[in-house]
This record gives structure tokens, sequence and C-alpha cells, in this order.
């Protein structure tokens, strides 16, 4: 991951550097690293790129003053950087190690050889992966949350019918909606994707809605827990027959009570499970998140409880609405 934070996206803390990366000059990331239900780790990361303007901006520069070059270049910037279809195949003749093997397994083409070679053989290593990695197929998991009776759509929106020719910016709402020339081809960009070989969903956060999306997203997978609730309820029901076990001991209500949150603590840590990649992870040094900031934390409870003493609530009967 710091291979990708200092080379890809070329993050200089000290801001000299001013080329920037693939995405352009990166002024501030935050990105939270997640296991999946079989113990795979992948992050969710958040790009600051230096310049760039905030949806209202964005809306405000197009819509009211009407500058339409920026518009066609902003458009121009996100076509060149995501990309939504998996490339032609150059041809049968065209051979490379992503053949043989999954892509994903194996590096790409070597780079001290003939350009035209080169630029065939990358062309024929980014179809395979694109194919490999950013293909959608559905499964059962997509279809999790439709009830008996109703359409059934996936629930990450990838469809063949999702088509958008090209990206258009909507005067009337203000919204940018980005070209989608393959309904279920999650968009990548070719470079990072050549770089990292793994599946990648990149987006572009050009509305308030989407910023807010991603922003509960991103906290959601950052609060989950990772212990299962049948699991905690088993853990919780052997600590409560072990107290059971313990009634005839003469204790007194406190210490049964001490015992009884003590049993279930350490039962629920038991039962936590950690898959091998999370605890390589630990033990490396690689923490659950990667940030280019440092920020104090934040005690809510705290915060809350003072915020209720200087300015308490008012009751309910002075808040009743009077005609």
């Amino acid at each position: 991951m710091m291979a990708f934070l200092s080379i890809i996206l070329r993050y200089d803390p000290t801001g000299v550097d001013l080329e920037g990366g693939i995405l352009g000059l990166v002024k501030g990331y935050f990105g939270c690293v997640e296991a999946q239900g079989r113990g795979t780790l992948h992050c969710h990361m958040l790009v600051w790129i230096e310049g760039a303007l905030n949806p209202s901006q964005i809306r405000k520069r197009i819509q009211e003053a009407g500058d339409t070059e920026f518009c066609a270049r902003l458009i121009s910037m996100l076509d060149n950087t995501i990309s939504t279809e998996v490339p032609p195949d150059p041809g049968w003749e065209v051979r490379t190690a992503a053949e043989q093997y999954h892509p994903c397994a194996v590096r790409g083409p070597l780079l001290n050889q003939d350009k035209d070679v080169l630029d065939k053989e990358r062309q024929k290593d980014l179809h395979l992966l694109a194919e490999a990695c950013q293909r959608h197929v559905h499964t059962e998991t997509c279809w999790k949350y439709c009830r008996d009776g109703q359409p059934r759509e996936c629930r990450f929106n990838l469809d063949a019918s999702n088509r958008r020719p090209e990206t258009t910016f909507d005067m009337e709402t203000g919204e940018l909606h980005l070209r989608c020339l393959d309904g279920l081809v999650n968009g990548y960009n070719p470079l990072i994707l050549e770089a990292v070989r793994c599946n990648m969903d990149i987006k572009f956060i050009g509305s308030g809605p989407k910023a807010k999306a991603v922003l509960y997203y991103i906290t959601d997978y950052i609060t989950k827990s990772p212990l299962k609730v049948h699991v905690a309820y088993a853990a919780l029901r052997w600590a409560v027959r072990q107290m059971e076990a313990l009634e005839g001991e003469g204790s007194t209500g406190l210490v049964r009570s001490k015992r009884m949150l003590q049993k279930c603590a350490h039962s629920m840590i038991a039962n936590q499970e950690l898959s091998a990649a999370q605890v390589a992870a630990y033990m490396s040094g690689n923490g659950d998140h990667y940030t280019s900031h440092e920020f104090r934390i934040l005690y809510w409870t705290g915060i809350e409880q003072h915020i209720e003493q200087q300015l308490p609530s008012p009751d309910p009967w002075q808040c009743a609405w009077q005609p």
C-alpha cells in the first residue's frame, strides 16, 4: 500500500514534488482496510486532488457562469482517467504470461523490448486483466435484498442495459453523468489496473448526494463489527449458563454482575474470527487505515454531555406547538 501511495499516487507530504501521479497532484487521502467474509483484505480510499472543485463549485461554474470550456476539459479529464469497457483483444498471435495463468498472479510484459511489441502485449495484458478483474458476474449476492415478487435488480447497479455513450452535464439539475460503455464493467484506471493487478472501482464524486453516499459507505465499514450477531448471542448464552452454575456459591449480586460482564467479554473476544491476512497485516505493522493527515480523537459521548450541560434540551412541554 505504501508503494501505491508513494509511486502511483506520488503523494509527497513535504510538498516538494509538484508533478503529481496518475490522478494528478494529490493533496490528501484517507483509506480504511476491510476484511471480506473470506478474510481477504481490501481498501476503500478517498483521494483529494489539488485544485479540484467541490460539487457546488462545479455546478456554479458551469450552470451560473456558463463556462463551457471548463465543462469540456472536466469531461475530457474524466473520460481519460476512468475506463468503463474491456479493451479489444489485439489477436491470438500476441502472447503474454497472463494467458497461461490468472492475470493477477503474473507480472506485466517486459519493458525492455520493441515499442510496437510492448504496446500490443500491454493491450493484451490489459484485456485479460479487465476481463478477469473488472467484468461483473451476477451471483446470488446481487439479489439478496430483492423481495419475492419484485424484479431482480443487482444491488451493485451493474447491468448490461446500463449504457451511456458519452459523459454529459445536466444543466437543469447540475449533475454530471459519466459515460458507461459496458454496464457490467466496474470503472477502472488502466495504468493503476496494470500496476496493482486486482479488482478496483474508481469513482468521481461530482455531486452532493454521491459525496454523502461515499462518506456513509466508508463510515459504515469503519464502524462495522467483525463479530457476527449469531456468534455474539451464542457467546452470551454460554456466559449466562456459566453464571447460573455459580448461583449456589453464595456470591453477592454485585460480584455475580461483575463476573457476568467479564465472562461475556471474554467469551465474545474468544469467538471473534481473524483471517490469516488480518493477522499477517497486524504482525507486519500495517494498520487498519491509511491517512495523509493526523487527526485528534473525538470523544463524542463527552462532547454530547458537555453540550447538554451548557445548553440543556428543553422539556417536551416547552416544544409543544402552539397555534
